[in-house]
Parts: C-alpha cells; structure tokens; sequence
C-alpha cells in the first residue's frame, strides 16, 4: 500500500506564510508528478502546482510569484512554500502523486488534506 501524509497547514493572517510537506510511504518503486491541489468549500478541487520528477514545474496562474513547490526524490516528498498568502487562499489542501509500483500500471493517490485558513 502507499500512504500520503500532509502536514503544515494552520491559521495565518494575510500576508503570512505557510510550508506544506506530504511524504509518501509504502512499496513505492518510483514516483512521476508529485503535485497540491486545493478545494475551497462549496467548490471544486482545482490544481495549484505539479512538479514532474525531472522537475518541469506548472502552476495555476493565481499562486505565480507567491508559491513555490519542490520535492526531495529521495525522500519522496514534495512540498509547497506559500507566501503572501491571501484569504481567497484559504482551503483544504490535498497533496497526490503518480505512484509505479513493483508490476503495476502507474496510479495517482491523494493525502488527506490539510487545512489553510487565511485571516483578513
């Protein structure tokens, strides 16, 4: 099995900063795109950044400038580095990742999420 497990969400105000970290564990061979996507209430889950192993990053046009995504191949974990951060970024984080496994197709798992809430 794998398991993705989030972390470093919290309370900010606005302007503050936040890291996330999601680590994956279990029978993992490799893994291909690690990425954070987010879903506010009411709405759907939508991509907030992807970074590609050999590190092709893509993030969605209202993070440009305030965050960063980075991963640590051999520790399979990949992390979102959040400055400036805005009510309208408040939400519940999911982090995923492309996971191969010993004789098996590549499939995509999510973490739990982790909470941001975003004071004004």
């Amino acid at each position: 099995q794998v398991q993705l497990v989030e972390s470093g969400g919290g309370l900010v105000q606005a302007g503050g900063s936040l890291r996330l970290s999601c680590a994956a564990s279990g029978s993992i061979l490799r893994i291909n795109d690690m990425g954070w996507y987010r879903q506010a209430p009411g709405k759907q889950r939508d991509l907030v950044a992807t970074m590609g192993r050999g590190g092709t990053i893509t993030y969605t046009e209202s993070v440009k400038g305030r965050f960063t995504i980075s991963r640590d191949n051999a520790k399979n974990t990949v992390y979102l580095q959040m400055n400036s951060l805005a009510p309208e970024d408040t939400a519940v984080y999911f982090c995923n990742a492309e996971v191969i496994r010993q004789g098996m197709w590549p499939r995509t798992y999510w973490g739990q999420g982790t909470q941001v809430t975003v004071s004004s």
